[in-house]
């Protein structure tokens, strides 16, 4: 005896969620509703593509998405079935990773924020999804989460943000008021380095930073100035290069080396891994020695960073920590009443290697 099934209406997509999308939604709804019962057979591929009005492929991916949540359970040869305790499966999450335009994921920064993420995405069962700012009117999203952005951008999401997803931003402070952010303490972080450099003798320091566009670069260097100043170094005792991107152009390299080859200048804080390798090579273009004439300390510690030649001295930051941070903590707040989102910065850890070093004794 063939077994009747019910017919379920024909099912149109929502502006910024793909189709198969709006089916798992449909069927998900008429499962929890009973219009599917637990422990009964439902319609097979073909039928529900064409009652629903959508093509085999949309409605095998709805499908295959709700047998993954749990809702649904298939049996080799015998078909799809409704899962007798379906109500207490929790829901999958699916969590917007969005990255400015500039941003590179073979970057070390972003790598190891990403690696974190990717880890507390498989102990939560949680899919993560990355996108751009153009992306902001999903429908599909139960939240985002931010990758160290630029104020402008993090408003301009905020503001146009289609649901009522929360945003929480990693890797960077965040300048919106009610927007949570987890990130590490970056004045304290240049205050590290300063107090390191002052304390092996140092007096004249240079600072190489990013541009201002981005907070942890602006901290950085408001951190550079407030050691500086609280040790009694004068302001032109610590000359700055502030460049655009994450690299020296050429017209930042004449500057730094202007700044190297100044008047008794014996140690720099590189605020980010690859200014501290265009510092080392300025420094080898003008004939100094890295730790003999120049101290050099930065930011990150990628295992290249004990490899150079002297071994850099660095700040390290939990990156990896930041990135699970954020995404348990946005998972523990959609699903748990009384956990809240609060914003949270880490201190980096101060990792000395061989190119610090005591300046040289003059006459």
């Amino acid at each position: 005896m063939t077994t009747q099934h019910k017919e379920i209406g024909p099912v149109v997509a929502h502006p910024g969620q793909p189709l198969y999308e709006s089916v798992k939604q449909a069927l998900t709804e008429a499962i929890d509703s009973g219009y599917y019962q637990p422990g009964k057979r439902m319609p097979s591929t073909k039928e529900l593509s064409r009652q629903m009005s959508v093509s085999l492929v949309t409605a095998h991916r709805a499908l295959q998405e709700l047998v993954a949540v749990g809702l649904l359970e298939r049996t080799r040869g015998r078909g799809t079935y409704v899962v007798e305790n379906h109500r207490d499966v929790r829901p999958k999450l699916r969590v917007g990773v969005v990255l400015h335009p500039d941003a590179s994921l073979a970057d070390f920064y972003h790598n190891q924020i990403l690696e974190g993420m990717r880890r507390a995405a498989m102990e939560y069962n949680t899919d993560l999804l990355l996108l751009g700012y153009e992306s902001d009117n999903r429908q599909d999203l139960h939240a985002y989460v931010v990758v160290n952005p630029v104020s402008q951008d993090l408003d301009d999401l905020a503001d146009h943000v289609a649901s009522k997803a929360p945003i929480f931003v990693v890797g960077a402070r965040s300048e919106r008021d009610g927007l949570p952010s987890i990130d590490t303490d970056n004045v304290d972080l240049a205050e590290q380095a300063v107090n390191h450099l002052f304390h092996l003798g140092h007096r004249r320091i240079g600072c190489v930073i990013g541009g201002s566009r981005f907070a942890n670069n602006r901290d950085r260097r408001d951190g550079f100035i407030k050691a500086c100043r609280s040790l009694g170094i004068a302001d032109h005792d610590r000359p700055i290069v502030e460049v655009d991107g994450w690299e020296l152009g050429a017209n930042d390299k004449l500057k730094l080396n202007r700044m190297l080859g100044g008047d008794g200048l014996t140690a720099v804080f590189a605020g980010g891994y690859y200014l501290a390798l265009d510092v080392y090579q300025a420094a080898g273009t003008i004939g100094l020695s890295i730790p003999q004439d120049l101290t050099v300390v930065g930011v990150d510690d990628p295992p290249s960073a004990a490899r150079l030649r002297p071994s850099l001295t660095t700040l390290r930051q939990p990156l990896t920590h930041l990135g699970h941070s954020a995404i348990s903590g946005v998972v523990k707040y959609l699903g748990e009443d009384n956990h809240q989102l609060r914003s949270e910065t880490l201190r980096a850890e101060l990792v000395i290697r061989r190119s610090s070093g005591a300046p040289r004794c003059t006459d």
